[in-house]
């Protein structure tokens, strides 16, 4: 295994001195034993077999698209379009396999072909364009990802059941995705360590005019680094749109920085030339337990990506003052034998001492008899939108209410975030559980494993296809839709032109309200919609798309906006006309929503009740987890507010 072994430069010294040594020159090694042992003191529910291998599920992806990352990284380069390029390539396989009907073999290899044609192109635009890597890899970011929204129009595709086999487990305990992971692991392991085109990246890395002058053919290497780091990229995207059964177009975005975060955290340096397959794996599985560990202890969502990022900073810093401490790389990236048993031993004293501390406190742990309240977890799509949050308050109000203790977690609109925080869930002792998906069918498989542990089930505001939940609690998005299509065509008086800003592409609101609308203005044949655009929800994208709609359509009369958020975006975009020449409805009911209305800016919004859907939610899990009858679907009613009573809404 190819390896930036450190060689202390200082003489001899006592026990206590060589004990610092070996924590200082395995940095990443002691981070992750820490913090194992951490968590194993602070939650009984972590050290259990079920949550050790959903830590292991989880750093798959992330490991898989770093041993990628670490071929480019040892090379002095730098690969960002990684997470990108994954979500292509499993999009390319779901398409070609589902949509027009590619054998399914045919299709894995497309879907790999794809990975490394964009690999090849970053390659090309790094050594023949002499464009800086930080740049070619920035450009195939937004390419790869853009081409996967075209493929599958913005839409979640479903994943060949043949290949959704690889997020499923051997035996019914060992994961795939673990077992993927490995393999790769000690592919690059091989590769770094022993192949002519590893020993380039190192030199490449070191100095790479040197390398040249050697005879190193530099261009040619380059290409195939980045052509490797494309097919690492394809295998991490088929290993998570199997482990989501869909392939989501706007997965992995952000996993190129936990990519280059575990690399850097396992010992590589941005400059080049050092760097190793266990480093890495390990930099990988501690972002994994940092999460996994923060999940269980109901961290903020907020505070956690503070936590995350002061705990990169100090992995780094302790490898910092590791080199600094007198530690030097060896020049090769190669170790010998010695090096190699030396480093054996290292992870085998590790292991055994951390066996030691984590079972000590497993035992304590499982000593401890107090009653504790109930636990139910909550897994919100995304904290970042106004209705969200008062989903979240209404829970924790009837959290407190109940004498319950509520995890709440923020997907980020992440599918496979929420996934992570859904098997986290399971492996937490919670009594229930309360989603609100971010897709509906990628949370089907995180759901299931939760109905395979008999932990009851509640979907908010969304359903979740392909599993089974105790209840659904949400508005009638359908007939909201109906009804802000009533609303706007009357006071258009039945005739004009209008847009649409629609939701979040793969949701079931999006879809529901959508269609609703749809349904609702055929009934106004006066009424012609001239253009529909996605604005995912956010005001910032409404304001976006609606001031590129008017340069080609400056005459409209009335916008539909399927949340308040967009709407509020579109009215900032108008101007003067919101509320006068042009009329906007939104949905949702939000404050700021309300209070536009109230102004007049805002015509209508159809207003659900996100407090009590969040109230309703936790009273239906506490419901289900004591085995008490509980309706399948919970309605909440929702209603057209306009200027005339909103004073009468209290939301």
């Amino acid at each position: 295994m190819a390896t930036d072994t450190l060689k202390s430069t200082g003489g001899k010294g006592s026990a206590s001195g060589g004990l610092r040594r070996l924590l200082l020159d395995n940095g990443a090694l002691t981070a992750l034993i820490v913090l194992v042992i951490a968590m194993s003191a602070l939650s009984g529910d972590f050290l259990t077999a079920d949550n050790l291998l959903n830590i292991g599920v989880q750093a798959a992806v992330v490991a898989i698209l770093a041993f990628g990352v670490t071929f480019v990284i040892v090379s002095a380069g730098i690969d960002l379009s990684v997470g990108s390029v994954a979500a292509l390539s499993a999009t390319v396989l779901a398409w070609s396999a589902t949509s027009e009907g590619v054998p399914v073999p045919l299709a894995v290899l497309l879907a790999i072909a794809t990975g490394i044609a964009c690999g090849l192109v970053n390659g090309i635009l790094v050594s023949y364009g002499k464009l800086p890597s930080f740049i070619a890899t920035l450009a195939m970011l937004s390419v790869a990802r853009g081409l996967s929204l075209v493929i599958s129009q913005g839409s979640p595709i479903p994943f060949p059941d043949s290949v959704s086999h690889l997020g499923d487990t051997l035996g019914g305990w060992l994961p795939v995705p673990v077992l993927v992971m490995i393999v790769m692991g000690l592919i690059t392991a091989f590769i770094l360590g022993r192949t002519y085109i590893g020993r380039s990246m190192y030199a490449i890395g070191g100095n790479e005019e040197a390398a040249r002058l050697s005879g190193l053919r530099v261009k040619k290497q380059k290409l195939a680094i980045y052509a490797l780091s494309g097919l690492f990229a394809a295998a991490a995207g088929i290993v998570l749109a199997s482990r989501l059964s869909s392939a989501q177009p706007q997965a992995a975005q952000g996993y190129e920085l936990d990519a280059i975060a575990a690399v850097v955290i396992g010992g590589a340096s941005l400059a080049g030339g050092t760097g190793k397959a266990s480093g890495t794996l390990i930099g990988a599985l501690i972002l994994a337990v940092l999460r996994n560990g923060l999940n269980l202890l109901s961290v903020s969502a907020f505070w956690q990506q503070v936590v995350i990022g002061v705990v990169i900073a100090l992995a780094v810093l302790l490898d910092t003052l590791r080199r600094k401490a007198g530690a030097t790389p060896t020049a090769s990236g190669a170790p010998g034998g010695g090096d190699r048993k030396k480093q054996a031993a290292t992870y085998l004293l590790a292991a055994v001492v951390a066996a030691a501390i984590v079972g000590a406190l497993s035992f304590l742990h499982n000593g401890s008899s107090e009653a504790k309240a109930q636990k139910v977890g909550l897994s919100v799509s995304t904290l970042n939108n106004p209705f969200f949050v008062q989903i979240r308050e209404g829970a924790q109000e009837e959290a407190k209410k109940q004498g319950l203790d509520l995890t709440v977690t923020d997907a980020q609109n992440d599918a496979s975030q929420q996934a992570n925080q859904l098997q986290n869930f399971t492996s937490g002792s919670l009594d229930a559980i309360i989603v609100n998906p971010v897709d509906s069918d990628a949370a089907g498989p995180a759901v299931r494993s939760a109905n395979e542990s008999d932990i009851p089930v509640v979907a908010v505001d969304r359903g979740v296809n392909k599993a089974e939940t105790s209840a659904l609690v949400a508005s009638d998005n359908v007939a909201g839709g109906r009804q802000g299509a009533e609303a706007l065509a009357e006071k258009l008086g039945g005739k004009g032109t209008i847009v649409i800003l629609q939701g979040q592409a793969g949701t079931s609101a999006s879809r529901e309200r959508g269609s609703g609308f749809a349904e609702g203005i055929k009934e106004y044949p006066g009424i012609k919609v001239v253009a529909k655009q996605p604005a995912d929800f956010d005001r910032t994208k409404g304001l976006d798309v609606m001031t590129n709609l008017l340069q080609a359509h400056p005459d409209i009369d009335g916008v539909f906006a399927e949340n308040d958020e967009m709407a509020l975006g579109a009215i900032k975009a108008l101007g003067s006309k919101a509320g006068k020449s042009v009329q906007v409805v939104g949905f949702d009911g939000t404050p700021d929503g309300l209070k536009a209305v109230e102004q007049g800016t805002l015509y209508a919004s159809v207003a659900q009740q996100p407090r009590e859907l969040g109230r309703i939610a936790v009273d239906n899990a506490l419901r289900a987890a004591e085995d008490k009858k509980i309706d399948e679907t919970v309605m909440v009613p929702v209603k057209v507010v306009t200027k005339e009573n909103v004073a009468e809404f209290g939301g």
